[in-house]
C-alpha cells in the first residue's frame, strides 16, 4: 500500500514508542468497571459483617476478613450501602459539602460501592473532589534522590538541593544493596543542611529498612506493598495482618509509615481475577486503613505502565487517588515512575494531581537526571524543573516547590558535601576526597563524579551496621566535625523520632520543626475562596522565576 506522509510523520512521534493494548478482561486488562467486579453489598448482624460485597462470610478470603474486621466503619454502613452512587458522587463534587460530612459516609462504604461511586464521575469531576478531600489543606512533593553509583556525597548534595527547593520528603534507594547504609546516612545529612525538617527514607528489602530506620537513619517509610487478592499476598509469604504488624513496629518507634499500593500490581503478578484495575486497588485501599496506617503510596506507582496501556487507565489512577482520601488517609499520589516517552502525556498524567492539589503530589519527583534515577526514572526529573516552575507561576497552583538562584545551589551543595565528608572522617568510614566534594558542588550527575572503590564502600557499610552505630553517632561525627548547625537539626530529626506528633495523617514539616498535618491544617475547601491558595510570601516566591526579566531594566 502506498504510504500516506502524514501517517509516516506521525509514526515518528515519541508516542509511537508507548505501549498500548486492548483490554482483556479475563486477565485483568480492564481499567475499571469490570464485568466480574462486585456489586456493592453488606450486611451487619450483631456487629458482625456477615455479607460483604456479594460474599457470605464463610466465604470471605483473607482480604475480605480483614476489612470487614477492621476496614469499615459498620455504624451506619447498610444505610450508605442503599444510597444512590450518584448522589454520592455530586456530594463529593459539591463545594457545599463539607469533607468532613462526606467523610463520614465513605468510611462506611464498601469496596465495592466506592468504586461503584467514583466510577460515575469524569477526571474534572475527580479533581473537583480530589481538591476539597485531600487531608492536609497545604500541599508538598516528594523527590527521589539516587545515582547510578551510590556515590554517598553525590547523594548528600542532591539531597540539599532538592530540600533547598522545596521537597517536603526524599526517597533515596540503592543500585547495590550493600550500599544501603550509607545511602541512608547521606540522603538524611543532605537533606537537613537544605531545610530542617525534610523526613527521609531508604528504600530496601524490608528487614533492612526497619532497621535502619530504627537506628535513628531514616523517619519515614512506604514500600511496604499491599495487594488486592490474595494468591498475590501469599505468594510473598505475607497477609494482611502480617503487614500491619510491620506497620505497627515503625509507629512503635516513632517512624512515620505509608502502605504501597497501585493499579496493575495483580495483572503484572497474573492474578487479577478477572476484576478491574480499580476495584483491586480499592481493597488494598481498604486494607490500608484497616491496619491503621496514616497514609498510602499509589497511583499504579512502579505498575503504572499496565493502567497506562488500556482504556481510561490515567483516568483510573485518579480515582485510586482519590479513593485513597475518601477513606481519610494521607495519599502520596505517583507520577513517579517514568511511563511515557511523550512529554505531553507525562504533562496529562501529572495535571490530574497537580492542579487539584494532594498531600503528596508526587511520590518520586526524581531530583537527579533520569539517567541516574534508580527507581527506573520518574515522570518528572530534575531537567523539568523549570518547566514546572513555570506551571505553578503560569497557573497560579502550588505544586509545592520553589524557585532558587545557581548561587544558593552551588553554596548548599557545597555544604553538604564537606558535612557528609566529616561524617564519614568521624566514624572512621572511607574518605571523601576533597576533589569529590568540588565535584558534587558543581555535578549535575553521576557522569560528573570520580569513581570510588566499590568494594572498600561496601566492606564498609556492613561494618557500619556490624558496630551498631545509629543516629546519635551521626550527630556527633558532625558536631565533632565543625558543621554544629547540622548537628542540631539532625538531633531535632531524632527527638521527633521520640515525640511522635509526626505520626499523624498527611504530617510533614515546615523549616522551624513545627508539624503540619491533617490535624492542625485540615482541608477546609469550600469553593471559590476558601481551602489553600498561593497568596501573599509563597505567591511572590512562586513568580520570582530567576528567568523572568524585569522590563524596567530592559
Amino acid at each position: 500500500m502506498k504510504r500516506s506522509k502524514r501517517f509516516e510523520v506521525l509514526e515518528q512521534r515519541p508516542i509511537h514508542q508507548d505501549g498500548f493494548v486492548k483490554e482483556w478482561i479475563d486477565e485483568g486488562f480492564i481499567a475499571m468497571e469490570s464485568p466480574n467486579d462486585p456489586k456493592p453489598s453488606i450486611k451487619v448482624e450483631n456487629g458482625v459483617i456477615t455479607e460483604l460485597d456479594g460474599k457470605k462470610r464463610e466465604d470471605f478470603d483473607l482480604i475480605d476478613l480483614y476489612i470487614a474486621e477492621h476496614g469499615i466503619d459498620k455504624e451506619g454502613a447498610e444505610r450508605v450501602l442503599a444510597m444512590d452512587s450518584v448522589e454520592l458522587a455530586n456530594m463529593l463534587c459539591n463545594p457545599n459539602v463539607a469533607r468532613e460530612d462526606i467523610v463520614k459516609l465513605t468510611l462506611s462504604m464498601t469496596p465495592a460501592k466506592v468504586v461503584d461511586v467514583v466510577s460515575q464521575m469524569n477526571v474534572v469531576e475527580m479533581m473537583m473532589a480530589m481538591q476539597k478531600m485531600h487531608p492536609r489543606r497545604s500541599v508538598a512533593t516528594q523527590s527521589h534522590v539516587t545515582n547510578l553509583r551510590d556515590n554517598p556525597v553525590q547523594i548528600a548534595a542532591d539531597a540539599a538541593e532538592g530540600a533547598l527547593r522545596g521537597f517536603a520528603e526524599q526517597e533515596t534507594t540503592v543500585a547495590v544493596a550493600r550500599y544501603a547504609p550509607f545511602n541512608a546516612i547521606s540522603i538524611m545529612v543532605g537533606s537537613q543542611v537544605g531545610r530542617p525538617g525534610v523526613l527521609t527514607q531508604c528504600s530496601v528489602e524490608e528487614a533492612l529498612e526497619l532497621d535502619l530506620g530504627m537506628r535513628g537513619f531514616t523517619s519515614y517509610a512506604e514500600t511496604i506493598s499491599v495487594y488486592g487478592t490474595e494468591p498475590v499476598f501469599t505468594d510473598g509469604d505475607d497477609t494482611p495482618w502480617s503487614k500491619g504488624f510491620l506497620a505497627s513496629c515503625y509507629a512503635s518507634r516513632g517512624l512515620k509509615m505509608r502502605f504501597t499500593s497501585g493499579s496493575g500490581s495483580e495483572v503484572m503478578m497474573g492474578y487479577a481475577e478477572g476484576k478491574s484495575m480499580l476495584y483491586l486497588e480499592a481493597r488494598c485501599i481498604f486494607i490500608t486503613k484497616a491496619s491503621g496506617v496514616q497514609g498510602l503510596q499509589n497511583g499504579a506507582v512502579s505498575c503504572i505502565g499496565i493502567p497506562g496501556s488500556v482504556p481510561s487507565g490515567i483516568r483510573a489512577v485518579l480515582a485510586e487517588n482519590l479513593i485513597c482520601v475518601m477513606m481519610d488517609l494521607e495519599v502520596a499520589s505517583g507520577n513517579d515512575q517514568a511511563f511515557s516517552h511523550s512529554d505531553m502525556r507525562r504533562t496529562e498524567k501529572l495535571m490530574c494531581q497537580f492542579l487539584p492539589g494532594t498531600d503528596i503530589i508526587s511520590c518520586g519527583y526524581s531530583a537527579v537526571p533520569n539517567y541516574d534515577n534508580m527507581f527506573a526514572g520518574s515522570n518528572t526529573d530534575i531537567e523539568d524543573v523549570d518547566d514546572y516552575l513555570v506551571f505553578q507561576r503560569d497557573l497560579k497552583v502550588d505544586g509545592g516547590l520553589r524557585p532558587v538562584t545557581e548561587e544558593e545551589v552551588i553554596k548548599i551543595r557545597s555544604k553538604a558535601a564537606r558535612a557528609i565528608q566529616a561524617v564519614f572522617e568521624g566514624l572512621g568510614l572511607p574518605k571523601i576526597t576533597d576533589e569529590e566534594v568540588e565535584a558534587a558542588t558543581y555535578a549535575h550527575g553521576s557522569k560528573d563524579m570520580p569513581a570510588r572503590n566499590l568494594v572498600e564502600d561496601m566492606k564498609a557499610a556492613q561494618e557500619l551496621l556490624d558496630r551498631k552505630l545509629n543516629g546519635a553517632d551521626i550527630v556527633k561525627a558532625l558536631a565533632e566535625g565543625g558543621f554544629r548547625d547540622v548537628a542540631e537539626e539532625v538531633l531535632s530529626l531524632l527527638k521527633q523520632r521520640v515525640a511522635g506528633d509526626f505520626l499523624q495523617t498527611s504530617a510533614i514539616f515546615d523549616g522551624n520543626w513545627h508539624v503540619v498535618s491533617a490535624v492542625n491544617d485540615s482541608n477546609d475547601y469550600m469553593g471559590p475562596g476558601s481551602g489553600y491558595r498561593l497568596s501573599g510570601e509563597n505567591w511572590e516566591q512562586v513568580k520570582n522565576i530567576p528567568m523572568a526579566m524585569d522590563p524596567r531594566s530592559i
